[in-house]
């Protein structure tokens, strides 16, 4: 408080700002500096409005967009031409060959390397993209020729209705959807009680749903685990009481997805690892809901990952028997699991292709048609560029 020794201060004139600024360091010295302003605004190249295209993953018309907003705000560099976007792609067009409504590159063969925390993986490939070509036989016969297939050979890690294409089989809701086995699908008396079914022979168009000739091998087929587990998801959220706790925090925990999604139960890899490490989510299950879920666990973690322990077996029929209890149908990954669980190899982490989702992201933010325009989106005009904010875009240094 102010008093005799401590008067109030008296205002005397404000501080002159146009005095040259100090600044003092610890010691108290002063050092002058003066700020040097730059004449007039700062113009964009063509090389860096690029990059900043690159680092937003925008398409060609949404570039031109930009570059026109741009333009009535900011004064562009004289090389600048807006136009420049509409055929970006051109220089990367002698690359591939186009085909009706494919693209590819037979020539010269693309090495596709993918990585996470656990792994590291290596896919040598011709590029081949098909625009607005449905999943039908013929297309996927068209493809297996243009990379080759017969002379390769190779393992082919693809989901179900892909299946359906490669070995000639029916889509839908078939009687007989399995391709190693004559397993009724109609059959739902037998489905938790008959592990043994006879043996499907041969793939003979015409009979038991088969109605092409097998593009490939049936013995070169393998399921994916990550598709294995989002079924296994799928069953499980069926089966839950939809007016029970379990249900509604499923609605909670991932508020954009549909009430029909949910329902559905239509979830990704990430979102399945992210309530395997939820305990309230466990905590919110009735006694039948909890002894599926751990179960499903265990074999996610033990038998689905990288990781095949020796006791697998046991783990998966025990899995399938909570399955059972809590009401949940056998559907055809299912019964993969609990009548061929001998067909799947020893480490299924290193033929999962949940990793290399990744490269489909990023192919959704650039225009459908051109692998040639993905390619111009990663790399960089103007490699030596700072800035006080990365993109953490992946891109590559030509």
């Amino acid at each position: 408080a102010h008093c005799e020794d401590i008067p109030v201060p008296a205002f005397t004139q404000l501080p002159n700002n146009d005095d040259e600024a100090t600044i003092t360091d610890e010691r108290g010295d002063t050092e002058e500096f003066e700020y040097e302003a730059q004449d007039g605004p700062q113009t964009f190249s063509q090389c860096e409005l690029n990059d900043l295209v690159r680092d937003l993953s925008l398409s060609k018309i949404s570039s031109k967009l930009l570059a026109t907003r741009l333009n009535r705000k900011i004064y562009f560099g004289k090389d600048v031409r807006i136009s420049f976007f509409r055929r970006r792609h051109e220089d990367y067009m002698g690359y591939f060959c186009q085909e009706e409504t494919s693209c590819t590159a037979e020539i010269d063969w693309r090495l596709f390397i993918d990585s996470s925390k656990r792994s590291l993986k290596f896919r040598l490939n011709p590029s081949c993209a098909l625009h607005n070509s449905q999943r039908e036989y013929e297309v996927v016969k068209y493809v297996l020729d243009k990379i080759q297939y017969e002379q390769h050979k190779w393992i082919i890690c693809v989901d179900l209705k892909m299946v359906n294409f490669l070995l000639g089989q029916q889509s839908g809701f078939t009687k007989y959807p399995c391709f190693i086995c004559m397993w009724d699908s109609r059959d739902r008396v037998q489905h938790y009680v008959k592990k043994e079914w006879p043996v499907r022979d041969q793939l003979v168009p015409g009979a038991r749903n088969i109605i092409h000739e097998p593009l490939v091998d049936r013995e070169k087929i393998l399921i994916p685990p990550l598709h294995l587990k989002l079924g296994l998801m799928k069953q499980f959220t069926r089966a839950l009481d939809k007016d029970g706790r379990c249900f509604n925090y499923l609605g909670r925990a991932f508020p954009r997805l549909t009430s029909e999604k949910v329902k559905a139960g239509i979830f990704n890899g990430p979102q399945i690892r992210k309530l395997i490490k939820d305990t309230e989510f466990q905590n919110s299950m009735n006694t039948l809901e909890c002894a599926a879920w751990k179960s499903f666990v265990q074999v996610v973690n033990n038998f689905l990952g990288n990781t095949k322990t020796a006791n697998h077996g046991r783990l998966i029929s025990t899995m399938i028997e909570a399955f059972q209890k809590l009401g949940c149908l056998m559907s055809i990954k299912m019964h993969f699991l609990f009548s061929h669980m001998e067909k799947f190899p020893e480490n299924l982490g290193a033929m999962s292709d949940e990793q290399g989702e990744r490269f489909h992201q990023d192919m959704r933010q650039i225009e459908e048609i051109m692998m040639a325009d993905y390619c111009w989106s990663l790399k960089r005009d103007n490699t030596a560029a700072a800035h006080t904010r990365e993109s953490k875009k992946h891109r590559f240094i030509p």
